[in-house]
């Protein structure tokens, strides 16, 4: 619910107009990438995205100071962004919004994915995306790491 909301203020604002509809071109665009992934893609994308998440997580709790937990949550969010993972919170949030600009004749205009958009739909959101991106996110918290650092730190009694 609360990136429905999101999306629905952000919608509101108008600022996918900027640009003489750019920014809602690109960001239709990038939903209509999300939605048309293989499902093995989106599975191992979340998979490393997860695992960079998590590890941001882990380097955060672990560090002392501030500027420790500062760059241990940011370089590793910035890899997973720059590096085109998925993760399904996020996914939440951009193809709701790319749903809503569809429906603007302009913005599809702009993007120049009138004939390309078949697979935006709720269908595409959940079977195409959400369904192997979170699978992949589980796998990537719970085994890249979670299961790692429990192997790491496994104590036997002695």
């Amino acid at each position: 619910l609360g990136s429905l909301l999101l999306v629905y203020i952000m919608f509101g604002t108008g600022l996918w107009k900027t640009g003489n509809f750019a920014v809602g071109a690109k960001a239709l665009a990038i939903a209509n990438g999300k939605v048309n992934l293989v499902w093995w893609e989106a599975f191992t994308r979340g998979i490393g995205c997860n695992w960079l998440v998590c590890l941001a997580v882990w380097t955060a709790v672990a560090s002392k100071d501030i500027i420790g937990k500062i760059f241990g949550i940011y370089f590793p969010i910035m890899a997973f962004v720059a590096s085109g993972f998925e993760h399904c919170v996020a996914n939440m949030y951009f193809i709701p919004m790319g749903l809503l600009l569809k429906g603007n004749a302009t913005v599809v205009a702009a993007a120049g994915l009138a004939d390309r958009l078949g697979n935006l739909t709720l269908k595409g959101l959940f079977i195409n995306n959400l369904i192997p991106v979170t699978l992949g996110n589980i796998v990537g918290g719970s085994i890249c790491v979670a299961t790692v650092y429990w192997l790491v730190y496994l104590r036997k009694d002695e």
